[in-house]
């Protein structure tokens, strides 16, 4: 069997379920059409890029009141495209995403605070990163664009994929997979105010 990389990860996420708290009342809503969850990793010093197909989030936040923010992201990791097929086939094994048996990452806020002004639109959001069942605290820095009707959340961190056992045994060997994967966020979401 020929070993292929993986693809990471989250997250979320992400990695990833979102939801805050939010003070104008007005719905928000993720556009997933529109947003997109990337990841980054390297096979042999060789640069692998993915992105999952499949996320969901609940939203409720106040950019004027971040501390009452909630957040919760959910990401099928069934929905992995690194545009080759037998890798993604291979990446829903129980040494990799074991997705057939936990399709599901997951990444739920516990904090989120300004990074700076208010008007400058960062804030930080701390949370779990569940994957594999394994729960780990990651911290998301994000820049909020405000566009028309819609506010654009983007934001990047990095995990350790060890950490969840994503590519466990062969592939443990992080001189022929990186440890270290980036997760990229993209997210277009309806109903925040500007900060």
């Amino acid at each position: 069997m020929k070993k292929h990389f993986l693809g990471l990860t989250i997250p979320a996420l992400l990695a990833a379920s979102i939801s805050v708290a939010s003070s104008a009342g007005a719905q928000q809503k993720l556009m997933p059409a529109q947003s997109e969850i990337s990841f980054t990793s390297r096979q042999m010093g060789v640069p692998v890029s993915g992105s999952f197909k499949k996320f969901d989030a609940q939203i409720v936040f106040d950019p004027k009141k971040p501390e009452l923010s909630k957040v919760s992201f959910t990401v099928d990791l069934l929905s992995t495209d690194i545009g080759n097929p037998e890798t993604e086939t291979e990446l829903k094994k129980p040494g990799w995403f074991n997705s057939f048996k936990m399709p599901t990452a997951s990444f739920t806020s516990t904090s989120v605070k300004a990074l700076g002004a208010l008007s400058n639109g960062k804030f930080e959001f701390a949370g779990k990163l569940v994957i594999k069942g394994i729960s780990q605290n990651i911290v998301v820095p994000v820049t909020l664009i405000q566009a028309k009707d819609n506010t654009w959340v983007v934001g990047s961190f990095n995990l350790k994929r060890l950490d969840f056992k994503i590519g466990d045994g062969d592939w443990n060997d992080v001189s022929i997979v990186a440890n270290e994967v980036t997760v990229n966020l993209k997210l277009v979401v309806t109903g925040i105010a500007a900060p």
